[in-house]
């Protein structure tokens, strides 16, 4: 067999499908004509971009002055906050002594020393599984810290039969508002719901303390007279009114008493130098321009580092913010819709859940195995799903944790709600973007252009009760 070549007329001998595939083209290839042809190009894309919703429903707050002062009517009933543990073995577990003063008893008492030997005072006990760690209306006759695990506190009701009224987790302490009191009792049960650890105190051991100690009497004394003044159910100084009377009587009067020490927000900020080579600017930039893109990349950039700020950063961010009132604990573990509405119940207007894609996967799953159909709003054209007619906007900025747990947020936004709001500055030099400005740097002897991008921004919750946490949220599925 044999081939005749169309261009030549040479005859070449047929060896089968591996001489037909070497034959040289007929006609000019792709790969050459690409070289006179104008390739259709897309903007530089970025894989990191979010949908940053956190941002986009606060209501942002211009700061002049670059500062934000919360006043607040003062507050007489002072919240309990969490204890911290150091962990030096298995069976050595102390608490760190200067953390006892999140206990509301002890808030303000600053003898180091005496805190160093109350906390060498605790003792460490394990509980199992199902285990009672008190019995309503028994005496208290000691003072407990969560070091870790869950318990459930348990009310006897009316009619007989156990409800659950409350979930206590790592750090809190239960009992301590027994201090100070005589002949406390036990307002519920607390049973361990998972195997855990407990540091212990005996009230006896406290009170030898205040024997010893008058800074700490008298502080507990001072603790005791504040109880007594009459707040209101916000625990806010009382202001006196009177209602449903008739006649003439003798009105009550008073004052509204301001907070003394009011929290300042500073603006916080993101920065970074972008660089950029000027022969890149002067010669690479048709269509698109170079320094251009670079900046829009940029920024995007810093807009999600902002945006982690918000959640993440120790003295602003939600995360760490939330008043430990309004948090509260998963009671099995997933995100179940119990749980969802006890954290809605915490506050009026909540206005957004926020939580990480996991969390609103694994609450879609609760829902599933209780045949409920989470709603739906629309949301700026988007549709996102929603619980209670609430829109739950996804946040992968909410940390997950090696345990896989995560936590749920759950916010009342704007100033005239006395919700959460944003805060920047505008009208800054070189301003860019709202709260964001550019800043030429000169070129430098490698020629080199530098900008300086900086974004100012900070966050602020105006009242407690804006701002709810669902925490220890598990993820995994739960195994059949």
């Amino acid at each position: 067999m044999s081939a005749q070549d169309s261009a030549t007329g040479l005859v070449t001998p047929d060896h089968g499908p591996a001489a037909s595939a070497e034959s040289p083209p007929t006609s000019l290839g792709t790969r050459a004509a690409r070289q006179l042809a104008t390739t259709t190009k897309s903007e530089p894309q970025m894989r990191g971009i979010s949908s940053r919703w956190l941002i986009r429903k606060l209501p942002w707050v211009d700061v002049r002055g670059g500062s934000y002062r919360v006043n607040r009517r003062l507050q007489l009933r002072v919240g309990r906050g969490r204890v911290q543990f150091e962990h030096n073995g298995a069976d050595d577990v102390r608490v760190i002594p200067r953390t006892l003063t999140e206990l509301p008893v002890l808030r303000g008492y600053a003898d180091q020393e005496f805190l160093t030997e109350l906390a060498g005072r605790f003792s460490v006990r394990e509980l199992r599984a199902g285990e009672v760690l008190c019995e309503a209306r028994r005496p208290v006759t000691e003072i407990y810290l969560v070091v870790h695990g869950r318990f459930t506190r348990l009310a006897v009701g009316q009619y007989g039969g156990e409800a659950v009224v409350g979930v206590v987790g790592d750090g809190e302490p239960v009992g301590d508002e027994a201090i100070g009191r005589p002949d406390p009792l036990w307002p519920a049960s607390v049973r361990a719901q998972t195997a855990a650890v407990v540091l212990a105190l005996p009230r006896d051991a406290l009170r030898e303390f205040t024997d010893r100690a008058p800074s700490l009497a008298a502080h507990l004394a001072a603790y005791a007279e504040r109880q007594r003044l009459p707040a209101n159910r916000g625990g806010e100084a009382d202001m006196p009114v009177q209602a449903g009377h008739s006649g003439e009587p003798t009105l009550p009067g008073g004052f509204v008493d301001y907070d003394l020490a009011p929290r300042e927000y500073e603006l916080s900020l993101t920065q970074t130098v972008l660089r950029v080579h000027t022969r890149v600017a002067d010669l690479f930039s048709d269509p698109m321009d170079q320094t251009r893109q670079q900046l829009r990349l940029t920024i995007q950039e810093i807009r999600e580092r902002q945006e982690w700020e918000l959640v993440n950063n120790r003295e602003f961010g939600l995360l760490h913010n939330v008043d430990h009132g309004q948090r509260i604990g998963t009671h099995s573990g997933p995100p179940t819709p119990d749980d969802m509405d006890e954290l809605l119940s915490m506050r009026r207007g909540t206005g957004l859940f926020l939580a990480h894609p996991k969390a609103i996967a694994a609450f879609f799953r609760q829902c599933n195995r209780r045949g409920l159909v989470p709603g739906s709003a629309t949301v700026n054209g988007h549709h996102v799903p929603a619980w209670r007619g609430v829109p739950i906007f996804p946040c992968g900025k909410i940390p997950v944790s090696r345990s896989h747990t995560t936590s749920i947020l759950a916010l009342r936004t704007g100033e005239a709600d006395q919700g959460v709001v944003g805060l920047y500055q505008t009208g800054i030099p070189e301003e860019y973007e709202p709260g964001l400005n550019v800043r030429y740097m000169g070129v430098n002897r490698n020629a080199v252009t530098n900008y300086l991008v900086t974004a100012y921004y900070s966050l602020a919750i105006l009242v407690p009760d804006a701002a709810g946490l669902l925490e220890n949220v598990q993820l995994g599925r739960v195994a059949d």
